[in-house]
């Protein structure tokens, strides 16, 4: 197990705003579980379905997922090849870390993000509903939580990168280690 990276000012403060955020999404996951558990009485026992519970739980289970994703950069809980890693010494994990961040994530999150405005931007302006029958509206707010899960993500890779940063080359100074 390698040591925790060093703490940064900048990280400290975006990662206990996303530690808040994700503690809150515990709320969207209690409310997924009683939409599918009401779901499965209302189509079971009552043989009746309705499409606008199907589709809130798409709806919270992608607000949870992308909102989450953060969460758990942050918390460092994301999957990692943990067989190399625990073998590696901390300032080769603390590379790997840099490389992936700075040539993977980010990239991936700017091209996500480019792509995702016009599709947001056009359910809003149209705006679209469920095409099913009884579906739910405002479709671009389900929508809009891509880019705003991604944003949360780049701040979260940023924070972390500070961190990784503060490892590889030092710790600046009002930084504080773990």
């Amino acid at each position: 197990m390698s040591k925790e990276l060093p703490i940064t000012a900048f990280s400290v403060r975006i990662d206990r705003w996303i530690r808040r955020i994700g503690t809150g999404l515990g709320v969207i996951w209690l409310a997924l579980i009683a939409v599918i558990m009401l779901n499965v009485v209302c189509r079971y026992v009552f043989s009746e379905g309705f499409i606008e519970l199907e589709e809130l739980q798409w709806h919270l289970y992608a607000t949870g997922f992308l909102l989450g994703l953060s969460y758990a950069l942050v918390e460092d809980a994301h999957v990692r090849v943990d067989v190399f890693r625990a073998r590696w010494q901390t300032t080769t994990t603390a590379w790997v870390e840099f490389y992936g961040l700075t040539l993977l994530l980010l990239p991936f999150c700017v091209l996500v993000l480019v792509s995702a405005m016009p599709f947001v931007s056009y359910a809003f302006v149209t705006a679209e509903v469920s095409q099913a029958p009884g579906g739910l509206p405002l479709r671009w707010l389900i929508k809009a939580m891509l880019p705003l899960g991604f944003l949360l993500l780049v701040a979260a890779a940023l924070s972390r990168l500070t961190r990784v940063v503060a490892e590889l080359f030092g710790v600046p100074a009002g930084s504080k280690s773990q």
